[in-house]
């Protein structure tokens, strides 16, 4: 990255300096600067940024342009100060100072490339970031250690990290590409799908896309606008493929989804309004589980208020990204091959469509950055339906969320799923649910099949006068 604008749009999108940058007025201190290379560059390499930036001009506190008086085109003692730098870093880094003068106030930005193989030097001593501390690294062996792993094996991610199990099974990942019409191939699956660490070792990506990843993922419910209010439901999906667990993560908003039915001029025909968009809620969905930064250990938050859905993702805009680039559509993964999986799968297509369209509906301020996770909110569409819905609940608390009552098709398709505990026909299904209607029952089953709720049981034969469905497990 060396637009001096883009630098800067990307280091003050974060709420506080990161471990790879720092913001400076007109500060100077010529040996100083040199640490801050090693840091930097060090630190660069830690948090996997391709640079360390060092900014003069521009301020944390009141996140302004201060027009920098900073001179690095003079000489120390007869030498120019980029050569005096250059001799005391070792191993060489190709760092480079560039200024430009942003709404007619000076800015110089030091780049640094981050650390490779070795640690960064300055004058033999090694230097690291700490918060936003310039420290010599030997007073902190684990984050030494740390480094020393990294500039070896490279960035943590979902293909070099290893799974915390290894009683790993994946049923539930063989039926969901069935689904998709895709065979995997039990003897080469592992290789294919690159769940293997380069010692033999299931990796994180194997233990996601396991029957059982061990990793949280809920959704809950509350009562009011925030989480001091009650907390009355909370849905877990993270004992799952992750596959399925997105699924049913899209599938448990649609039954929040309530058609408002709107008799504002009514004139002949009601029309019915959607509580919320549910296109940019399955973006957003799709986009927080592809994304989410597996490595820390959490996976994405969902949460439903009175008036709106929040949709959490652990971490930040990768390298190279900009908010600009962001909201354009520009996408760059966070992982590269459960992206590669979403899109042969058919579940994201890689057109970068996801974020404009949420954008489009709801504007960037549907979308907040903090210095851990990026929260896109979906606002409740309500409209005045002049009282409480015939079909709430007496018990449950008046402030709850009208997404939580009038789920018709969500109710019944659950009463389907808890029925096929054992392989039933099609005519026990419509008996247990005093339906007549096979067409109408077949769009609830299509749809639960699409979801991997439940599968046939004879898949081969989809019309079979034997065919019954039973819950995937």
């Amino acid at each position: 990255m060396s637009n001096v604008t883009d630098i800067i749009n990307r280091c003050i999108s974060f709420e506080d300096e990161q471990e790879w940058f720092d913001l400076k007025d007109s500060w100077y201190e010529l040996d100083e600067i040199g640490q801050y290379i090693s840091a930097l560059s060090n630190a660069a390499a830690m948090c996997g940024e391709p640079y360390g930036y060092l900014i003069w001009g521009f301020s944390n506190e009141t996140h302004q342009y201060t027009n920098t008086t900073l001179r690095y085109k003079r000489d120390v003692n007869g030498e120019p100060i980029e050569h005096y730098l250059a001799r005391n870093v070792s191993p060489s880094v190709y760092f480079s100072f560039d200024e430009e003068v942003i709404d007619g106030k000076r800015v110089v930005v030091l780049s640094i490339p981050a650390a490779r193989i070795v640690p960064t030097e300055f004058k033999g001593i090694r230097y690291i970031r700490v918060g936003s501390s310039k420290e010599n690294i030997k007073k902190y062996p684990e984050r030494e250690a740390a480094l020393f792993r990294i500039l070896n094996f490279g960035q943590p991610s979902l293909l070099n990290v290893e799974a915390r199990f290894d009683d790993l099974s994946f049923n539930q990942l063989f039926l969901y590409f069935d689904m998709k019409g895709i065979k995997l191939n039990k003897k080469t699956f592992k290789k294919n799908l690159e769940l293997l660490t380069a010692d033999g070792k299931y990796n994180l990506l194997a233990q996601l896309l396991s029957d059982n990843p061990r990793i949280p993922i809920r959704f809950a419910l509350f009562a009011g606008i925030d989480k001091t209010s009650t907390m009355y439901a909370v849905r877990e999906f993270g004992d799952m493929c992750l596959l399925l667990a997105l699924d049913k993560v899209i599938d448990y908003g649609d039954t929040l989804n309530v058609p408002q039915a709107d008799e504002r001029d009514r004139k002949v025909e009601r029309k019915e309004v959607m509580l919320f968009h549910s296109q940019a809620f399955r973006e957003a969905v799709i986009n927080a589980f592809q994304h989410n930064l597996w490595v820390s250990g959490t996976a994405p938050m969902f949460t439903a208020y009175k008036d709106r859905i929040e949709i959490t993702s652990i971490g930040t805009l990768p390298p190279h990204q900009t908010k600009e680039g962001f909201y354009a559509g520009i996408s760059i993964p966070v992982n590269a091959k459960l992206t590669e999986i979403f899109v042969q799968l058919h579940i994201s297509e890689k057109s970068g469509r996801g974020v404009p369209r949420i954008v489009g509906e709801y504007g960037e301020k549907a979308f907040k950055f903090s210095n851990n996770a990026i929260t896109v909110t979906i606002p409740y569409n309500r409209i005045d339906l002049g009282g409480t819905p015939q079909d709430t609940p007496q018990d449950t608390p008046q402030d709850a969320p009208q997404a939580a009552y009038g789920i018709k098709r969500g109710v019944t398709e659950n009463k389907i799923v808890e029925y096929c505990t054992e392989a039933r026909s099609i005519q026990e299904i419509l008996e247990y649910l005093g339906l007549k209607d096979r067409k109408n029952l077949m769009k609830h089953i299509n749809r639960l099949l699409e979801q991997g709720r439940i599968a046939r049981t004879r898949p081969d034969k989809p019309t079979s006068k034997d065919q019954k469905y039973i819950m995937i497990k």
